[in-house]
């Protein structure tokens, strides 16, 4: 959520800037106009608590002196009426002004590349080599399907479109990528685990800027209004919210795996094929809260760990500096590992690390404590480190061989078993 104070001070700034996330104006304008009333009723409230503390002053004087205070308690009586009305109706435009700031998009940092669509994303930097074969490299889903592990007939039967099942070593590929990328993110590069809830709260998704803005897109049980996590990075920053940590505790560093819940409301007719694009999937999330002056170096620190796990997989990629129309609703500047995919003759997005700035510590009300006493919001990131199903995706394209079979990387096969999968 972007302060008040900021749209208040510069209007122009903020619209310019939204307007760059592809948003309109207008919301700012109503903002401002629903400010002006809320600081009118306030104003006017204030002055009538005023009238009411001298005129009980004066009944309390009236009253030593033995003297009649009927007619002014009646009309303190009146007074405090119009006072209890104007409070209602500043709760009122309090909530009205709140659900206006919830739809505002975060700004972007200021060098961020102006533009529309993805199309104008820009590659910064690219590792390793494409892999040659002496074949035609098949896609993801085809290996799968022909080694018997990735079964999409099933989960379309069980489930319905989207949906798959993996078995025997498909499953258990899955499951060492889950432990070994937790494993690394932990051992190697110091964060905490968390094994968080896969249901969440309004007040959750509204902290992280899942709510409102994108409420087609999620799963919710009607019965007791929850959601079904979209990414873990929702329960995770949420252990924070309402919370102030010490400034010699930060940055706090958070991994954790949970499976992710998504419509996909507007991503109708892509990757309608693999595991690509599907409603249930698993991923690895790192979460970071640090001081606002460490934020953009924590940031490389944070793709540096989501890259590392590409490189001891061995997986070529390249990585995407995204532009102002493809940024995402809440954060100010986000980076997009994405890997090759032989099969598919192309890269694919399997992380996104993203500053959120003091964006999501505003609506979660995440705070710090300097060691100068005074309080300040965190900034937040965070980063998929990585996406498993794309990950499995992966190094089935990239690890393919020609009789059918997949290598299994090195750094893996303590964890599947085996080194190849037939």
């Amino acid at each position: 959520m972007l302060s008040l104070e900021l749209i208040r001070q510069h209007p122009d700034l903020v619209k310019a800037g939204i307007a760059t996330k592809n948003e309109g104006p207008q919301m700012v304008d109503e903002i401002l106009e629903v400010d002006r009333e809320r600081r009118d009723l306030l104003q006017k409230a204030d002055e009538l608590k005023h009238l009411r503390n001298e005129a009980s002053e004066q009944i309390a004087t009236l009253k030593r002196s033995k003297l009649d205070a009927s007619t002014a308690i009646a009309e303190m009586k009146d007074v405090g009426s119009h006072i209890a009305e104007l409070d209602g109706r500043v709760k009122v435009v309090d909530a009205h002004l709140r659900a206006l700031l919830l739809c505002i998009p975060n700004l972007p940092e200021a060098s961020v590349p102006v533009g529309k669509s993805d199309k104008e994303n820009t590659v910064v930097f690219t590792w390793h080599e494409k892999p040659t074969f002496t074949f035609v490299p098949r896609p993801h889903w085809e290996i799968g399907e022909s080694l018997g592990i990735i079964d999409s007939a099933a989960g379309a039967k069980i489930s319905g479109s989207r949906f798959y099942v993996l078995k025997g070593l498909g499953a258990k590929l899955e499951r060492s990528l889950i432990s070994w990328m937790i494993d690394v993110h932990v051992q190697e590069e110091g964060y905490t685990e968390i094994l968080p809830p896969y249901l969440v709260n309004r007040e959750s998704m509204t902290a992280t800027g899942q709510l409102p803005k994108f409420a087609d897109d999620l799963y919710h049980t009607d019965t007791d209004d929850l959601f079904l996590d979209p990414t873990a990075e929702v329960p995770v920053t949420n252990l924070l919210r309402d919370e102030i940590v010490r400034e010699e505790d930060l940055p706090i560093k958070y991994v954790a795996y949970t499976a992710c819940f998504r419509k996909e409301a507007g991503a109708a007719g892509k990757d309608t094929r693999g595991i690509i694009r599907v409603h249930q999937f698993n991923k690895v999330e790192m979460v970071k809260f640090v001081k606002p002056e460490d934020s953009y170096h924590e940031l490389d620190l944070l793709i540096e760990n989501a890259e590392g796990i590409l490189k001891k997989l061995d997986l070529p990629y390249h990585r995407s500096k995204m532009c102002t129309g493809d940024l995402g609703f809440a954060a100010a500047m986000k980076f997009d590992p994405e890997v090759w995919m032989p099969g598919q003759d192309r890269y694919v997005e399997i992380s996104s690390c993203s500053n959120f700035e003091d964006f999501q510590a505003r609506r979660a009300n995440i705070r710090y404590r300097t060691r100068d006493g005074k309080i300040a919001f965190v900034h937040t990131l965070n980063g998929s480190g990585l996406a498993v199903g794309r990950t499995m995706a992966a190094i089935l394209e990239n690890y393919q061989q020609e009789d059918g079979s997949v290598r299994v990387p090195d750094v893996l096969i303590p964890y599947v078993g085996t080194d190849v999968i037939c």
